[in-house]
């Protein structure tokens, strides 16, 4: 007997619609969708075409970029100005602001290849994207936006073929890719509430170079969980999504050669940190920078401007903070 599931475009259109909203929403997601599955294609077929390599290039943060970081975001940008719903969006791989369609709707800040220092090893990597609406009631000045402004914010881990979404206020929503290439089968994502199932996952090489008091909540408590880390944002926080538990990218403080340190944190926030933690709110989670404030809350400076993220279940981040609130967290 035949049996059909639910796409991700029949979800969004009823969403839609039952909230009295125009289509716009749906065709700019259209776009990233078929931007995503373009990308997914491309990281399956990288080793028989010779596109799992170094670039040659360094990108705007000073990081050797992979052939398929510039092809992916190549993909995005193509998809985004081609709906024309975009006024100008933000990308990890290019300095400045991408102008796109003076009459566009959304600002879109997005991560085309989350993780990709994986794509030699054919391990899991990531698109992050946030977006956030423009002033339609007069003029627009253009200014960053913090993620408490986003309207949504979502993530493919590639390329396993899942994609997780969250819509404001409406919750946070899990699809896999069918066979026939379409996103199905909505999941309604809550972090879960049982301890037994929470997981850690941070970069451990680096837990001489945290604060203090980082490192005394990791002594403190990190036995009581399992540890996992794959070194790709988005394949963490999925994990983290489905199990709960915390993910960690603590300021590097310590580092015995002072170039090394990032006192800030070295995620950077409106298209990764912001990006997740949207979703985790949505989620029922929470989190948190270096200084124990909202990343929802933090109203960018720069295009890329950098973060450290404390993120996942409520009362792991909750505790985590009165660490990074007492003087104990001394460099």
């Amino acid at each position: 007997m035949l049996s059909f599931e639910i796409t991700f475009m029949d979800f969004l259109l009823e969403h839609q619609e039952r909230h009295g909203r125009t289509y716009h929403f749906l065709i700019l997601m259209n776009s990233i969708l078929n931007a995503a599955k373009r990308i997914q294609h491309y990281y399956l077929t990288g080793a028989l075409h010779g596109n799992l390599g170094l670039s040659g290039c360094l990108n705007v943060q000073g990081e050797r970029v992979m052939k398929l970081d510039e092809i992916a975001n190549a993909v995005v940008k193509h998809y985004l100005a081609r709906s024309g719903r975009v006024i100008y969006a933000v990308s990890e791989e290019e300095e400045d602001i991408i102008p796109m369609n003076a009459s566009g709707r959304y600002f879109v800040y997005y991560d085309p290849m989350d993780g990709s220092s994986n794509i030699p090893h054919n391990l899991p990597v990531g698109f992050l994207f946030g977006i956030a609406k423009r002033n339609l009631e007069g003029p627009e000045d253009g200014h960053l936006r913090a993620g408490q402004d986003y309207i949504a914010a979502g993530m493919f881990v590639i390329p396993t073929g899942t994609f997780t979404i969250a819509l404001k206020e409406a919750g946070c929503w899990r699809f896999n890719i069918d066979e026939t290439m379409n996103y199905v089968k909505p999941t309604r994502m809550k972090l879960p509430d049982d301890p037994k199932t929470w997981e850690l996952s941070f970069n451990s090489a680096h837990r001489d170079y945290f604060a203090n008091g980082v490192r005394e909540w990791l002594e403190e408590n990190e036995k009581k969980y399992q540890f996992r880390y794959l070194g790709a944002l988005a394949g963490d926080f999925h994990r983290i999504l489905t199990n709960g538990g915390m993910f960690l990218y603590p300021a590097i403080v310590n580092h015995p050669d002072p170039k090394k340190n990032y006192p800030q944190g070295k995620l950077r926030l409106m298209y990764e940190a912001a990006v997740v933690s949207f979703m985790c709110h949505e989620a029922g989670g929470e989190a948190v920078d270096e200084d124990g404030r909202p990343i929802l809350s933090i109203r960018p400076e720069n295009l890329h401007q950098r973060t450290a993220l404390y993120l996942g279940s409520k009362p792991l981040v909750e505790e985590i903070r009165e660490k990074l609130n007492t003087r104990k967290n001394i460099r």
